[in-house]
């Protein structure tokens, strides 16, 4: 049964000079699922998702999360209100344990996120929210570690950890299996596929199989604008897509 999608956008559309970067894109996540969005480099996947999640304004059109516009929000702002990301170059506190690093992020969520003269292990609270979010993404038995110790696979995990440390409805993984080994890419896809059904989730991936293996939609972008959208098989039998991806037709050079 279809759901009311918790976060949408009409036209969103970003232009750096002469450049569309996005051009007029409409998406949809919905809660429960996993919408990947895949193509080439350059496609301007990177650029939607840092439009989602307010690192970058919009030039046009709207983002509404719950019936609200978020276009032209802070990042700060809007990551208060219930979207996580992730980012393609790893973002934690490498110093840190990883319990440190997660409670850091819970602790932004705190009444209490202000008093920092306090001891922040003091707050049940952030604890109770940081040790779930280890918990969730398979890091429990890491908590103590120093982050900088972790494998790349682990540090990746991580902050996916402080995203959840957040209580987020919107997950954005940008790229979260890049430069990963098979083990490690086996485990960040079946954290995924653990976390879909509390979450709306954008995967932003370049690793087919991982894609088909967790999305329930795929949307095709090419040079910033939206070449096909629909469940995985189709999109893989798109004529369209194929013809983008392996060089038939007219379109492969386009």
């Amino acid at each position: 049964m279809a759901t009311e999608a918790v976060l949408r956008t009409e036209g969103l559309t970003k232009r750096f000079g002469g450049l569309t970067a996005v051009g007029a894109v409409r998406l949809e996540l919905h809660a429960g699922q996993v919408h990947a969005v895949i193509g080439p480099n350059g496609a301007g996947k990177s650029t939607l998702t840092n439009l989602l999640s307010g690192d970058l304004p919009p030039t046009a059109g709207r983002i509404l999360y719950e019936g609200r516009d978020l276009a032209g929000m802070p990042a700060h702002r809007i990551s208060r209100l219930g979207i996580g990301r992730s980012y393609q170059k790893t973002n934690i506190f490498k110093p840190f344990s990883v319990m440190e690093n997660c409670r850091l992020a819970a602790q932004s969520r705190s009444p209490h996120a202000f008093r920092i003269l306090a001891r922040a292990a003091r707050f049940g609270d952030i604890n109770r929210r940081a040790q779930r979010a280890l918990e969730l993404s398979g890091l429990s038995d890491r908590r103590d570690q120093i982050a900088a110790n972790l494998s790349h696979g682990e540090q990746r995990q991580l902050e996916i950890a402080m995203c959840l440390a957040t209580e987020p409805r919107v997950l954005l993984l940008d790229e979260p299996l890049a430069g990963m080994g098979a083990i490690e890419s086996e485990r960040m896809v079946e954290l995924i596929r653990q976390l879909a059904p509390d979450h709306a989730i954008m995967l932003i991936e370049h690793d087919m199989d991982a894609v088909f293996a967790v999305a329930h939609r795929l949307t095709v972008m090419v040079n910033g604008e939206v070449l096909e959208s629909g469940n995985p098989e189709q999109v893989r039998a798109s004529p369209a897509v194929q013809s983008a991806y392996l060089g038939h037709g007219e379109e492969a050079h386009a």
